[in-house]
């Protein structure tokens, strides 16, 4: 089956399963630790669930790299998929709507296919390396603004460590902390943000690798906070930072965090 065109069913599927957990107490409740070492919540499981039994009758990769379940081997298929069932599990509990499925599938070490939907509202970004990045099936393209003192962005720093933040904080016009950074690369990719710059360091590959397609195939850049390529490991126990911008900021913003 057509990648993206199973992405979508699993999304439905996911929607129809969650829905009466979006929230909720119940959606919250921890149920265990995930393989990413973070606790696993009751909504962020049966997300996964009904994925991990979608791809075990329609094997669509040998690999799946997932935040809960960790590594999980398919006997037919090919390729990688990096899932975050949930990305944005605080909003999802808390009724805010701004969460999302996030799939991504990889072969050779590089990601060719991306799918993020807005569980909330339905809006689903895709993108196939080298051909297009869409928004609900029509061309997106990141914005324009080049000046640090007009751009929107989300910018995430460490809880203990608020320098480097701030001074990049001091130079835009507008923060945006989203709170599912799947979505956020997508924004840029749209242009509704203009950056998403994470220095936590917790950011794992199930997290990015989505939406830093759709933001790249729509003229964005991401890099890590040098400005070299970012590449992630697979495996959802190792974080990283990043820099996603709409390109014409980058170079800007990677001067101010250093």
């Amino acid at each position: 089956m057509e990648f993206l065109s199973a992405c979508g069913e699993m999304a439905q599927q996911v929607e129809e399963r969650i829905r009466g957990l979006t929230g909720t107490p119940e959606g919250g409740e921890v149920i265990g630790m995930g393989a990413d070492l973070t606790p696993t919540k009751r909504i962020d499981q049966v997300a996964e669930d009904c994925v991990l039994e979608y791809l075990k009758e329609n094997p669509l990769c040998s690999l799946l790299i997932s935040e809960e379940a960790g590594k999980v081997r398919f006997d037919e298929g090919e390729g990688t998929i990096f899932l975050d069932p949930i990305d944005g599990t605080f909003n999802a509990v808390a009724g805010i709507p701004f969460y999302a499925l996030s799939i991504a599938y990889a072969k050779d070490g590089v990601v060719r296919q991306a799918f993020v939907r807005n569980l909330a509202s339905g809006e689903t970004f895709t993108a196939i390396k080298g051909k297009f990045s869409y928004c609900d099936g029509k061309p997106i393209r990141v914005s324009k603004i080049s000046h640090l003192d007009e751009c929107a962005m989300s910018v995430y720093g460490r809880k203990f460590d608020p320098t480097r933040v701030m001074q990049i904080g001091q130079k835009i016009r507008r923060w945006r902390l989203l709170g599912a950074s799947a979505l956020e690369l997508c924004y840029i990719g749209n242009g509704r943000i203009d950056g998403f710059i994470d220095l936590r360091g917790t950011l794992r590959v199930t997290d990015a690798a989505a939406g830093m397609l759709v933001c790249t195939e729509a003229g964005g850049k991401v890099t890590d906070l040098e400005g070299h390529a970012i590449k992630f490991p697979d495996e959802v126990t190792i974080g990283r930072c990043i820099v996603a911008t709409n390109g014409a900021l980058h170079h800007k913003v990677i001067e101010y965090l250093r």
